[in-house]
């Protein structure tokens, strides 16, 4: 009889298995460009794994704070809401301003960050304001005339909901987007709430920090490259930090992601920007994103966006490409020119993420063999932007280790974990 009854738990649990596998919806890959859309398609589920007797039990599951709805609903319940989002504020498969007008939350406008609402944009475009075509909302530009939402844009509403999906770098400039738009709702008193998603790079922190003189869209705030932090807790570190002008303070409401931990692999269910178009771009994204100052092509105008590397006579290497205009780099540094250089587009993911830091091998390597290095740097010197100061641009014309370079980041590292910790919502790495 115990045998028997051991028998019927099994059949019980597969058939719940199959029960799930049948009924969950392919999620969109991270190839995928599609747009937010109102359909009539089921009820929205949070991005999970393939199914396996583990996914029956909720609390292993995890779930981006977006799909979380009893933990916000009840919050926004008579409001009404402006939402600061782009293509990536999904919920499986609908996007949250359909999810939320199904539930007949108000939604006075949305406002999108660089690439656009859509997320189609390229590097750098300037973004127009429009209407939604599917939902009649409109749509206000926060990466062209201004940075920041208006006080006019503002009024009537009660809470700005961000929901962008973030890669973890301080040169990514959706976190310095939502610095602008914490400044607004604090000066215009409306609430600011965080939906959290996961950072797939939240598993370490490294690189230069951005040292006083050098602030710029690509780094408003004193920390390094790669922070380690979610959406979520960068937002209460600009807060704690008070780094918001004449003493403001935002009034932040996060809702965390379940079941999620800095030491979790989160492979993206949608490409968060043009040119990172998978997992190996993201990976690579904080070790080779300096070559955007010099004149070397990173695969802009390729469909191996930040995952090659080539420049015209570059002496090493056995791979050739030549970069074209195409959507989301309309105008790609060495357009029309051969480059010939190394290509990265075949480093697993996995390998790449067990790194854990950043792999300066590749910027040393091609200063070193650059048949030109007084013309490696762009003039504009764009790179002190990105390293943060003219540090990191000094120490490889002075031909310093990759040792060295790093040696002289620990001091600025040590004093950003002490102040990061404050700010934490999920299990750290270390």
């Amino acid at each position: 009889m115990k045998q028997f009854s051991v028998k019927v738990k099994i059949f019980v649990v597969c058939c719940m298995v199959l029960s799930m596998s049948c009924s969950r919806k392919i999620q969109p890959g991270i190839l995928a460009d599609k747009p937010p859309v109102v359909t009539d398609a089921e009820p929205p589920v949070p991005p999970e794994t393939d199914t396996t007797i583990a996914d029956i039990m909720p609390l292993q599951t995890l779930a981006v704070a977006a799909a979380r709805l009893d933990d916000y609903l009840p919050i926004l319940e008579g409001k009404t809401v402006s939402l600061l989002v782009n293509h990536t504020a999904m919920i499986g498969d609908l996007h949250l301003a359909d999810s939320l007008l199904r539930r007949g939350v108000r939604i006075k406008s949305i406002f999108a960050p660089e690439h656009g609402f859509r997320g189609t944009a390229a590097d750098g475009e300037k973004i127009t304001d429009g209407k939604d075509p599917n939902t009649g909302i409109p749509l206000i530009s926060l990466y062209g005339k201004k940075q920041a939402p208006s006080k006019e844009d503002l009024e009537g509403t009660d809470y700005l909901i961000f929901d962008v999906q973030d890669v973890g770098t301080r040169f990514y400039t959706y976190i310095s987007t939502m610095h602008y738009a914490m400044e607004a709702c604090a000066r215009n008193g409306v609430k600011f709430m965080v939906l959290d998603r996961p950072n797939p790079n939240g598993h370490f922190v490294d690189g230069p920090t951005r040292k006083p003189g050098y602030e710029s869209f690509v780094g408003l705030h004193p920390i390094p490259v790669v922070h380690g932090m979610t959406v979520g807790e960068y937002a209460q570190m600009i807060n704690g930090e008070g780094w918001l002008p004449d003493s403001l303070l935002c009034d932040l409401t996060v809702i965390p992601c379940a079941n999620y931990d800095h030491k979790t692999a989160y492979t993206l269910p949608i490409k968060p920007s043009p040119n990172l178009p998978n997992m190996t771009a993201i990976y690579l994204y904080p070790s080779i994103c300096y070559f955007e100052g010099t004149n070397v092509s990173i695969g802009r105008g390729t469909n191996k966006q930040f995952q090659v590397l080539g420049s015209p006579g570059f002496p090493k290497g056995d791979f050739e490409f030549t970069p074209v205009p195409m959507p989301g780099s309309v105008k790609p540094p060495l357009e029309g020119q051969l480059c010939r250089g190394y290509d990265l587009s075949t480093l697993s993911p996995d390998s790449l993420r067990a790194v854990g830091r950043i792999d300066l091998s590749y910027l040393i390597d091609y200063y070193r063999n650059f048949p030109d290095t007084a013309n490696f740097f762009l003039k504009t010197l764009y790179i002190d932007k990105l390293a943060g100061s003219d540090q990191l641009r000094l120490q490889l014309i002075a031909g310093k280790s990759e040792a060295e370079i790093r040696e002289s980041w620990q001091a600025d590292l040590a004093v950003f974990k002490a102040v990061r910790r404050k700010y934490l919502l999920y299990g750290d790495f270390e």
